[in-house]
């Protein structure tokens, strides 16, 4: 692991951010009824994720594209979802913005607002060969989709 600043982690951070601060306009309808009760360990950790990610990517190296070889499709594959995660926000973006258009799957994968970052993060850890953002994403990802799920369920038995 090499300490120094990360553009590729900052090009993530800037891809995960910028539909988050559209979202806060947009918010779906009833949202406010189902965040009240969150689970509040889910919530600890998703903001200690939240926290941990966004340090962790900015201040390794690791990150940042080097020569091409094989390992780089971890890299790849990584910046493909964060792709489909841009795809997911600008369907909820034209959508009714419902609970159920926020916590919908995109292309098969279950709560994708919140899967696709934490898997996309997870394959950047590994690109980057970095067991500190592995951790963090590994906490972000328990408290994030751990919540979302929650929430889809009530979505479910609301319907």
């Amino acid at each position: 692991m090499r300490f120094g600043f990360s553009y590729v982690g900052l090009i993530y951070l800037f891809m995960l951010m910028l539909p988050n601060v559209i979202w806060t306009k947009n918010q779906p309808k009833d949202y406010e009824k189902y965040v009240g009760d969150e689970n509040k360990v889910l919530l600890a950790m998703e903001r200690i994720g939240e926290v941990l990610v966004s340090c962790v990517v900015l201040i390794f190296s690791d990150f940042n594209i080097s020569s091409w070889s094989e390992w780089s499709l971890w890299l790849a594959a990584s910046f493909v979802l964060m792709i489909l995660y841009e795809i997911f926000w600008i369907r909820y973006f034209k959508s009714e913005k419902t609970m159920r258009d926020f916590y919908g799957s995109l292309l098969g994968v279950p709560v994708a607002g919140a899967t696709l970052p934490v898997a996309a993060f997870w394959l950047l850890a590994v690109y980057g060969k970095n067991v500190v953002l592995a951790i963090a994403v590994l906490i972000l990802g328990i408290g994030h989709i751990g919540i979302h799920l929650m929430h889809r369920r009530e979505v479910e038995v609301s319907l």
